[in-house]
């Protein structure tokens, strides 16, 4: 096979040996800096994915993925969830009411954040019922002589109650009784029918789940609050919530995770902006030394530049040299980079290596996840940079003048 002569001196100059080897360990030590920059950037692109991926995962399969509201109240809850469950693209729909209160069992007591919700549809919304670690959620149903009502607590919160599936504790509400003596706070025994773990530590330390009917109880409420919906593509959450109000009129109010959580996801992106900006340096720096070696190149090389130019090989030939060593380097050193990167996150998310402070991070290791865009746009800046370190050594080498190289040889 014929390769271009341009090619095939390029080649020569970065596998140079005897009296030019110090040019190739250069050109190696330049590789090894492009493989430096995309390993890392890559590890970088993956970590801030992977976290903010499994984050969102968990956030929704804790939460629904739209809350409607109804200005009129929502007396029939079951009519409405099958309203709602007729819209394009929704898959479940399941009422709660929410509420704040005060649990205690013998130890010191702590506050929670109450949700009533429907056993039988709530599966249909969340992941609650796989995320179950003893219990059931037919358990919150009131069952016993006294009809004592049941409720799930999260596996921390129930850990610092001490309390485990059928002990009783106290839950205190704001909403009081009107006495002589005033406003009494209401209290009620509840039997713990489970505990669960949704994977967020601010979830299992402050959440627990009763019957709807119980709830209407504690908060003294008549109706629920709210329908919540589980649709099959969590992207078109938006438009979803957009269309209820244009199908069902403006009665209906509906908002999505999108919405709700929109700081924080904000957040995410913006570290993962950073992030990549800061690590995107090491590549730059690796371009720096593509320069340097070139120019030592074109420096050492001067004397055959000159005579390749008197044999009629034309400037642009002599460019076409040196940029093509220079993307040698930068497709090579890219290709082990994004190798090693992609070959590091997988073993560092498959065994869970790196763990992190659950209280702080919400998850309890650092996830990794390479996405083939990522990693499309790492490899193309790479590349891309590593061709523009080659422009001003290349025009110097071809605008060398061959008898100003040749006068003193």
């Amino acid at each position: 096979m014929d390769v271009p002569f341009e090619l095939h001196i390029a080649l020569r100059y970065l596998l140079a040996k005897r009296k030019q080897a110090f040019i190739s360990v250069i050109s190696f030590i330049s590789t090894l800096g492009v493989t430096v920059g995309v390993m890392a950037l890559v590890i970088a692109e993956a970590l801030m994915t992977g976290l903010q991926g499994e984050i969102r995962d968990r956030i929704l399969g804790a939460n629904p993925h739209i809350y409607v509201w109804k200005t009129s109240g929502i007396a029939d809850y079951r009519a409405e969830s099958d309203t709602l469950r007729q819209l394009p693209h929704v898959i479940g729909a399941a009422p709660a009411i929410l509420g704040k209160a005060m649990i205690s069992s013998s130890r010191t007591p702590d506050f929670v954040n109450l949700t009533g919700i429907d056993p039988a549809l709530e599966a249909s919304v969340s992941d609650l019922q796989s995320a179950l670690q003893t219990g059931t959620l037919e358990g919150l149903n009131p069952s016993g002589d006294d009809g004592t009502g049941g409720i799930l607590l999260g596996k921390d919160l129930a850990r610092n109650l001490g309390v485990v599936v059928g002990d009783s504790v106290s839950v205190v509400t704001p909403e009081g009784t009107l006495s002589p003596m005033g406003l009494i706070p209401r209290a009620r025994r509840l039997r713990v029918a489970g505990t669960f773990s949704l994977g967020l530590y601010e979830l299992d330390t402050s959440t627990g789940f009763v019957a709807i009917d119980v709830a209407k109880r504690l908060f003294g409420k008549e109706q629920i609050d709210l329908i919540q919906l589980r649709i099959d593509d969590i992207m078109g959450a938006p438009d979803v919530a957009r269309s209820i109000t244009s199908r069902l009129g403006d009665k209906y109010l509906a908002t999505d995770w999108t919405e709700m959580n929109r700081s924080f996801f904000q957040a995410l992106a913006l570290e993962k902006i950073a992030m990549s900006l800061t690590i995107g340096l090491i590549v730059m720096v690796a371009a720096l030394n593509i320069v340097a070696s070139l120019i030592l190149l074109v420096m050492e090389k001067h004397r055959d530049i000159a005579i390749l130019k008197t044999m009629g090989a034309k400037a642009r030939s002599v460019t076409a040299i040196f940029v093509m060593q220079g993307l040698i380097i930068g497709i090579i050193g890219t290709a082990a980079g994004a190798t090693a990167g992609y070959a590091l996150a997988s073993v560092l998310d498959r065994y869970k290596l790196i763990k992190i402070p659950m209280d702080v991070y919400q998850v309890s290791h650092v996830p990794f996840k390479v996405l083939p865009f990522d990693m499309a746009m790492i490899v193309l800046a790479a590349i891309l940079v590593c061709l523009v370190a080659t422009i001003y050594p290349s025009r110097q080498a071809a605008r060398l003048d061959p008898a100003q190289a040749l006068r003193y040889e």
